[in-house]
């Protein structure tokens, strides 16, 4: 699932109500432990996709975001609170503190002294320039630049220090530059990229070297990523020996694993699956708010859905509440916004669309929509005939365009249904990826957003693919005027008016059905200690999780 820059969360009392995680049973010490499949310091996990390369700056994928989080070199992680706290960096600027001038314009960094790469060589200021430059650069296939661009010069007054000034204030600048949230940028080693032309096609790209707990040690295509602990890592040596993340990308088997004791932990397991695995003897459930909302994307450069009144009608014909039963088996929070109910910037203010095939048909007979002698209807010689991909091996999504088929059957629309490999559904756009090439007229899948509520990656008018996530195509000027204000200010409460007219206004626009807001379930093993993810980066707080 694709995944943007993470929204930290601020619950209030709905969200406490719903953080009741199970408490992680497990090993006290040696010999302790309850399950005989049982590893010791061997972490195993799936989260039922392949992955279409290791690199962040290229590839838009939460398990690479995840295994980045173990692995890569960032100025910033989150904490068990969803805030930022400093990773390579001293301290996070602010403007109390002097990181950030009075005029937001300038942002200083202080780097920690004597940090190594996970090869053993020396990191940097040189590593974090060199780094900005690769993502500045346009022949590299970054995922996206937004935010970026605002960098007009990076000074280095010496090797522990980095100075960004910016051609006007940024208030998103974490996780932006280097932050661990999402699928940012990690910092990359010039003594392994610095002399190549781009990094699109790096050997580095399959067996990254990074500055994080624990380091690559082999890529074995189709089956596992092994990961092993970093010797180097400024913070010490981790409790875990050795991580693998095993490539299952269908469901059942990964449930079948899991009682078959070959898989400790599930991340974010399917909501088909949320009663079987809380039978599974040998493992426990965690459910926690998640930043993650399942929607409906249209491709607004086809025709068959460019109409907005056709979007609408689609909406008003998608019962929710009976996907969030049916096919999430209660597991998530109905909502209309693309910032969750989590974010500080979510907009209590949009109502929830109700379902309404009735109005659903007025709707379109109004616009000109009529049925033909088959049923499905069309105008201007264009039918409402569409084709729906998904990923493959997800049985709830399965049952989700079933659903949806029906539904929008008796509006009168037609519905083709593909399947791809995760792999090539979330590739990039340069690699032929089926969500960023535009390749679809409707897809269902996964966001995950930004930690102040910013959704410009997956709707502004300049990071349409191949130049960023935008892969519904979707260009409101107005909107992006918007999120240019919402991202020049440093103060939440002066940006919340931008906010809720962006929602609003997305709302009214229709590039998506937001059909709910997640809960992130996960597997277990009873044996697994101190595993405590939050609702942004589960796996930035792993020195002393053990098994």
């Amino acid at each position: 699932m694709p995944r943007i820059l993470s929204r930290a969360l601020a619950l209030g009392a709905v969200a406490l109500a719903l953080a009741g995680c199970t408490k992680v049973g497990g090993a006290g010490s040696e010999g302790l432990r309850r399950n005989a499949f049982t590893r010791p310091h061997v972490l195993r996990w799936s989260d039922n996709e392949d992955v279409a390369g290791l690199n962040p700056h290229i590839v838009s994928q939460a398990n690479v975001s995840w295994l980045s989080e173990l692995t890569m070199a960032y100025l910033a992680r989150y904490d068990r609170k969803n805030e930022p706290v400093p990773e390579l960096a001293t301290e996070i600027p602010t403007q109390r503190n002097g990181g950030i001038s009075a005029d937001g314009k300038t942002i200083t960094f202080h780097l920690r002294r004597g940090v190594k790469w996970s090869d053993g060589k020396p990191f940097d200021a040189d590593d974090v320039a060199f780094s900005i430059g690769v993502v500045l650069n346009p022949r590299n296939n970054e995922i996206g630049r937004d935010g970026w661009n605002l960098i007009a010069k990076v000074d280095e007054p010496d090797k522990q220090t980095v100075v960004l000034h910016l051609k006007k204030p940024y208030g998103l600048y974490l996780p932006t530059f280097f932050g661990t949230a999402g699928v940012n940028p990690c910092i990359l080693p010039k003594h392994i990229l610095g002399g190549l032309a781009t990094i699109n096609d790096a050997p580095y790209n399959s067996l990254p070297v990074g500055i994080g707990p624990f380091r690559y040690k082999e890529w074995r295509r189709g089956d596992a990523i092994v990961l092993e602990a970093n010797p180097y890592y400024w913070r010490g040596r981790p409790k875990l020996d050795q991580i693998v993340f095993k490539i299952i990308p269908d469901a059942n088997t990964v449930f079948t694993q899991l009682g078959s004791g070959d898989l400790d932990l599930w991340v974010q397991v399917r909501s088909t699956f949320a009663e079987r695995i809380g039978k599974l003897p040998g493992f426990v459930v965690q459910r926690r708010p998640s930043t993650f909302y399942d929607h409906i994307d249209f491709n607004l450069k086809r025709a068959v859905v460019a109409d907005p009144a056709v979007r609408q009608a689609l909406r008003l014909a998608t019962d929710r509440r009976a996907l969030l039963q049916e096919a999430n088996h209660g597991v998530g929070l109905l909502s209309e916004s693309a910032v969750p109910i989590a974010s500080p910037a979510y907009d209590k203010r949009l109502a929830l669309v109700p379902f309404d095939l009735a109005k659903a048909n007025a709707l379109l007979d109004a616009d000109g929509w009529k049925r033909g002698p088959d049923g499905v209807r069309a105008k201007n010689g264009v039918r409402l005939a569409l084709e729906f991909t998904l990923g493959s091996g997800a049985p709830d999504l399965d049952t989700r365009v079933e659903l949806v088929r029906a539904w929008w059957k008796q509006i009168g629309v037609a519905l083709s249904v593909k399947h791809y490999l995760p792999s090539l559904y979330f590739a990039p756009y340069a690699e032929g990826g089926i969500l960023f090439g535009g390749k679809y007229d409707a897809a269902t899948f996964a966001w995950g957003g930004d930690v102040s509520g910013d959704v410009s990656a997956e709707f502004e008018c300049t990071l349409i693919p191949p130049n960023g996530e935008n892969n519904t195509r979707y260009c409101n000027r107005a909107v992006d005027a918007a999120m240019e204000r919402f991202k020049g200010l440093y103060d939440p409460a002066q940006r919340q008016p931008y906010a809720d007219f962006i929602q609003e206004t997305i709302f009214k626009d229709a590039p998506t059905i937001v059909l709910d807001d997640r809960e992130d379930l996960y597997a277990v093993n009873a044996d697994l200690k101190n595993f405590r993810p939050n609702a942004v980066t589960p796996f930035d707080d792993f020195m002393d999780v053990d098994i």
